[in-house]
C-alpha cells in the first residue's frame, strides 16, 4: 500500500491557541509531517497566536520539545525538522484587545496572495470575538478559512448563538467544524466500501441487516480533563459529535456526486430522521455509568473530577432508531466509556441469519455474518463469514474472518497518517466533504438536548462500573430485553 502526495496551494496558518496542547500535540506534528513528505510548498508559513509574552525563536523551541514527544524518531531527519522550524513565527496577542491586531494584520499582508487558514485552537467563548477581531481589520477575506473545534455549543441554544456568531462574518463554505473522527483512513473508507463496490450497497437495509454497533472504548480516565469533562459528559464529548457522525456516514443514502454539499445533505437527513428520545422512553433507551474503583484508594470518576455529588456520566449506551424506509426496525446501539478494558473504536454491521437453515442437524451452529470496520488500534476492515472446517473429519461448520488490515498492506516506511494531517490539508484545498454543517450540528444538538433533559428530569444517578471492565451491568440488560449482545471489547 502506497500513498500518492499532492502539493497544497501556498498559505499562511494562524494558530489562535498557538502555545496550547492541541496545537503542540497534534496541530504541529500533524503539519511537521506533511511537510515532511513534501505536500507543504516553500512558501508556506505558519504563526503561533496567544497570550504568553514570548517570542519566536522560544515558540520553535516548544515546537522543537513537541516533535521530540509526539512524533517517531524515525521521522524526525535533522533536514526535515530545521525546514518545519524555519516556518515557525510567533505572535503575542489578547484577542480581546482591539488595539492588539496590527502586528498580524502587518504578517498576513507580506503575503496577500496566500491562502489563509486561522485555527481556532481555543476554548469557544473566543471563537465569536475571533471572527468578530478579523473581520474588524479586515482579514476575513474571500480565501480565508476558519477552522473550530468541538465543542460546538453545549445545547442546542448555544450552537446557534455560535453559528449565528461565525455566519456573521464568515461565509459557511468559508467555516470548516472540525471533527477529527472523520479524517481517519476508516471512515474514508466507509464510503468507498458503500458506494464503489456493488457487493454491499444491496444489502445496506433493514431487509439484510439486523443492527448496527458502534463502539468508542478509551481504557483512560478522564485525567487532566476531568473540570471541562464534568461538564460534557460522555454524551456531549462523544455521543453528539463523532459517533453520530459515524452513525450519519453508515445510514445516509448515496449522495448524487461525491461532493461536500451532497454528502452533507444526506447526513442531514439521517439526523432529522432519527426517532426522538423523549421522557420514559429516555429511561428504556439508555444507560449511563460512572467507573467507580473499590477502596479509598481505588480509581474513581467522582474523585478524577473532584466532584463528589457529580452526576455526569463516563459511560453511556443508547439505542437510536432510524425511521425511514431503509432502516425501519434496525437499532443502532452507541456507547462510549471511559475506564474500560480496552481502548478501540470500531463499528460492526450485523447481518441477519439465513431465512433457513439447511444445516440444523450439525453440532456446529451458524453465526450471523458481520462486517467489521475498526478505527483503532489497527485500522481496517473485516467480515466474518461461514465456511466448512477443513479436513475429513465430517461436516463442520466455523466463522472465520476475512481481514484486510491497512498496517498489513503497507510498504517501505509507508505509515497511516493521522486524521490531523489530511484534514489541515483539505481546509487549505477548500474541501468541505470531511467537515460539519452549521445545520448539522443544530439537527444533532436537537436530537441530544431532550435525552439530556429526561435524564435531569428524573434525578437518577449513573450506574457505578468497575475500571477496566466492559461498562455498567444495565447496558448488557439493555441488549438482551432485545434478543442482542455486545461486541467484546478487546484490543
Amino acid at each position: 500500500m502506497s500513498s500518492t502526495v499532492i502539493p497544497v496551494d501556498p498559505f499562511d496558518l494562524v494558530i489562535f491557541g498557538g502555545t496550547g496542547d492541541l496545537a503542540m500535540r497534534k496541530l504541529l506534528p500533524a503539519l511537521f509531517r506533511r511537510d515532511a513528505d513534501g505536500q507543504i510548498p516553500a512558501a508556506a508559513r505558519i504563526l503561533g497566536l496567544a497570550r504568553t509574552e514570548q517570542d519566536t525563536e522560544a515558540f520553535k523551541l516548544e515546537a522543537r520539545d513537541a516533535l521530540q514527544q509526539h512524533v517517531a524518531t524515525e521521522e524526525l531527519s535533522s533536514e526535515a525538522v530545521e525546514r518545519f522550524i524555519h516556518r515557525l513565527s510567533y505572535l503575542h496577542i489578547d484577542v480581546t484587545d482591539s488595539s492588539a491586531w496590527g502586528e498580524l494584520v502587518s504578517y498576513l499582508n507580506e503575503r496577500p496572495e496566500h491562502i489563509r487558514v486561522y485555527y481556532l485552537a481555543v476554548g469557544p467563548a473566543l471563537f465569536g470575538t475571533i471572527a468578530q477581531g478579523l473581520a474588524n481589520v479586515g482579514l476575513a477575506t474571500v480565501k480565508a478559512r476558519l477552522v473550530v473545534e468541538k465543542p460546538l455549543g453545549h445545547d442546542l441554544e448555544s450552537a446557534i448563538e455560535l453559528n449565528q456568531a461565525l455566519s456573521s462574518v464568515f461565509n459557511e463554505k468559508s467555516v470548516y467544524r472540525i471533527d477529527h473522527y472523520l479524517g481517519k483512513e476508516t471512515v474514508q473508507n466507509l464510503m468507498a466500501l458503500r458506494f464503489a463496490n456493488a457487493l454491499f450497497e444491496p444489502l445496506w437495509n433493514a431487509t439484510r441487516i439486523d443492527h448496527v454497533q458502534i463502539t468508542a472504548a478509551e481504557s483512560l480516565g478522564v485525567g487532566s480533563r476531568g473540570s471541562y469533562y464534568d461538564t460534557a459528559g460522555a454524551i456531549r464529548d462523544m455521543v453528539q459529535n463523532h459517533l453520530i457522525q459515524l452513525l450519519c456516514l453508515l445510514a445516509m443514502e448515496p449522495p448524487y456526486k461525491f461532493d461536500a454539499d451532497a454528502l452533507r445533505d444526506e447526513k442531514l437527513k439521517v439526523l432529522r430522521s432519527l426517532r426522538p428520545l423523549t421522557g420514559r422512553s429516555v429511561l428504556s433507551s439508555t444507560v449511563r455509568g460512572q467507573y467507580m474503583g473499590h477502596g479509598s484508594d481505588a480509581e474513581s470518576y467522582l474523585k478524577d473530577v473532584g466532584n463528589p455529588d457529580s452526576r455526569t456520566e463516563s459511560y453511556i449506551a443508547i439505542k437510536a432508531e432510524i425511521d425511514n424506509w431503509r432502516w425501519s426496525g434496525v437499532p443502532f446501539y452507541l456507547r462510549t466509556g471511559k475506564k474500560l478494558r480496552a481502548q478501540m473504536t470500531e463499528i460492526a454491521i450485523v447481518f441477519k441469519e439465513p431465512a433457513h437453515s439447511v444445516f440444523g442437524d450439525l453440532e456446529t451452529p451458524t453465526m450471523p455474518n458481520v462486517l467489521i470496520i475498526r478505527l483503532q488500534p489497527d485500522e481496517g476492515l473485516k467480515l466474518h463469514i461461514m465456511t466448512k472446517d477443513p479436513g475429513p473429519g465430517g461436516f463442520r461448520l466455523r466463522d472465520i474472518p476475512l481481514d484486510m488490515s491497512f498496517a498489513e498492506g503497507r510498504q517501505g516506511n509507508w505509515r497511516m497518517p493521522d486524521a490531523y494531517e489530511r484534514l489541515i490539508m483539505d481546509v487549505v484545498r477548500g474541501n468541505q466533504t470531511l467537515f460539519m454543517r452549521g445545520d448539522e450540528v443544530e439537527a444533532a444538538w436537537r436530537w441530544i438536548d431532550p435525552i439530556i433533559d429526561a435524564w435531569e428530569a428524573s434525578g437518577l444517578k449513573p450506574e457505578a462500573y468497575d475500571p477496566g471492565s466492559r461498562g455498567p451491568i444495565a447496558a448488557v440488560e439493555m441488549m438482551a430485553r432485545d434478543g442482542r449482545r455486545w461486541r467484546e471489547i478487546e484490543a
